[in-house]
């Protein structure tokens, strides 16, 4: 009896090792900065929380060890619920959100324990993204040619809503006659 006792802890101590292990030889790109490592337990149906304050883009990459732990993500409430949050990662395995850089600081985390184990184990690592993104205002830099082409468009336009104008003023003018007294019947106008 006393044999099978070591006989499991060992394959435990093995199942963590691996675990552990594997975690450190997973890829992350070179511009990803570990921040944090957070391990932690959670019973079934209950919430944990934490909060990030760090600026910039930051990558919640979580693994349930154990059980099947799911991150909520917000930016107004400190403790989001699977009912108020802004960012989910609900999958059964690797949970990863990008928490964007124009999030309002502190950001709200939590980490729910689903009912569907008594327990849950997880771990989850926080990297700062430093990837360079595109400037999404560059596409609209000055181009001559095209600014040519989009100020004649705008010019017909306009001149095609000026002509509409005046003929809606026109015909308001003797809408207007008519409200005067004078008689306008369509028997006056020729077919």
């Amino acid at each position: 009896m006393f044999s099978h006792g070591i006989i499991v802890i060992q394959f435990l101590a093995l199942h963590v090792a691996f675990t552990v292990h594997a975690l450190e030889d997973e890829a992350v790109p070179e511009e990803w900065i570990l921040l944090h490592v957070v391990q932690g337990q959670i019973g079934a149906g209950n919430y944990s929380y934490l909060r990030l304050n760090h600026d910039g883009r930051i990558v919640l990459e979580m693994k349930s060890l154990m059980g099947d732990a799911d991150l909520y993500i917000s930016d107004t409430t400190l403790h989001p619920t699977f009912d108020d949050y802004n960012l989910q990662s609900v999958t059964c395995g690797n949970d990863v959100i990008v928490v964007p850089s124009h999030f309002q600081r502190p950001v709200g985390i939590g980490i729910y324990g689903h009912p569907s184990h008594l327990e849950s184990e997880f771990e989850m690592r926080v990297y700062l993204d430093q990837t360079v993104e595109e400037d999404p205002f560059a596409m609209a830099s000055y181009n001559g040619e095209e600014t040519e082409t989009t100020k004649k468009q705008q010019s017909a336009e306009t001149t095609a809503q000026d002509e509409e104008s005046i003929l809606w003023t026109i015909l308001i003018g003797i809408l207007k006659l008519d409200k005067t007294g004078s008689e306008i019947s369509m028997d006056q106008f020729p077919n």
